[in-house]
């Protein structure tokens, strides 16, 4: 059983200067990882974002959860994240995803393609990702990428740095079982947003079968101990008063109560009490690398204390 790390999703920060404090902060509390998303609302840019907090520390590892490989060409983004983690002396954790989120696509005037085809395009963006990364110059011939002869440059200090994927559908679960050294089970977002059909598919009966899907196409590939299973709990109350916490969030995501205190993707409660909760998940799923919000890093600091590592 993987022992436990947990990492911080960021958004924002008022300047340069807060933002390496945060930075500092997270790594000081025990943290692993600092990330941003990748989107087109109100965030920073995760590249120069990025480059700000590994600036600010020594040990702490970073990276987009997730970059969208439509945004950008996959040699642009494969030479940004090289260039990550040469310049943060190896400390890059590369995120990559079809993209989900559906005003991005519209505000910019992107297309939004089904999802299988923008799945299809990750899939290539990846394989683009791997040969720029590699030693020698390559080609690739695609549906949707051609590249000739292309030699990436500069090379990851890490052979390769570790990649994340996360999906809530059969068909990205499965990609991330077998290409990924980190799986990030999420919800189901194929409506282009968190609304109620995505908390449906945040129940424990839901993740079993996440879980269970992702079992199955990493003991196909063998690789069933090389993957980390990853969470992000959306919704963290660190509170005494378990029963208030649960119904005000019940009250906000119009989830149950009930749901909520069972969904991997909520924790409620003291910090002892999320300490069994997360003993019991990891248990129950697998699940040792949980990401927490930009307004969980204090509340839930003792947490990280008493199980990082463990």
């Amino acid at each position: 059983m993987r022992p436990f790390r947990f990492g911080v999703q960021i958004k924002s920060a008022p300047d340069g200067v807060g933002l390496a404090e945060i930075a500092r902060r997270v790594e000081w509390l025990g943290y692993s990882t600092l990330t941003l998303p990748d989107h087109f609302d109100d965030q920073l840019a995760p590249v120069p974002a990025l480059q700000c907090i590994a600036d600010a520390t020594t040990a702490l590892r970073i990276g987009a959860t997730v970059h969208d490989n439509d945004y950008k060409h996959p040699v642009v983004l494969a030479k940004e994240l090289a260039t990550l983690d040469v310049l943060s002396g190896g400390r890059l954790q590369v995120g990559l995803g079809a993209g989900w989120m559906a005003t991005d696509y519209e505000q910019s005037g992107m297309v939004y393609d089904p999802p299988g085809v923008r799945i299809d395009r990750m899939l290539e963006g990846l394989s683009v990702i791997r040969g720029a990364f590699g030693p020698s110059p390559f080609s690739f011939s695609g549906e949707h990428y051609t590249i000739t002869d292309y030699n990436g440059f500069p090379k990851p200090l890490q052979s390769p740095p570790p990649l994340m994927i996360g999906g809530g559908g059969p068909r990205v679960l499965r990609i991330a079982a077998r290409e990924a050294d980190i799986v990030g089970v999420n919800a189901t977002l194929t409506s282009g947003a968190i609304d109620a059909a995505s908390f449906a598919t945040m129940t424990a009966e839901a993740v079993d079968k996440k879980v269970a899907i992702v079992t199955e196409a990493a003991d196909k590939a063998g690789r069933l101990d090389a993957i980390e299973l990853s969470v992000r709990a959306f919704i963290v109350s660190v509170t005494d008063d378990v029963e208030g916490g649960l119904q005000m969030l019940a009250g906000f995501t119009g989830a149950s109560a009930e749901m909520i205190a069972e969904s991997p993707f909520a924790l409620v409660g003291p910090p002892a009490k999320i300490v069994d909760d997360l003993l019991d998940r990891r248990s129950r799923w697998g699940f040792s690398y949980v990401v927490v919000g930009q307004n969980d890093i204090e509340p839930f600091a003792p947490v990280v204390a008493q199980l990082s590592g463990r």
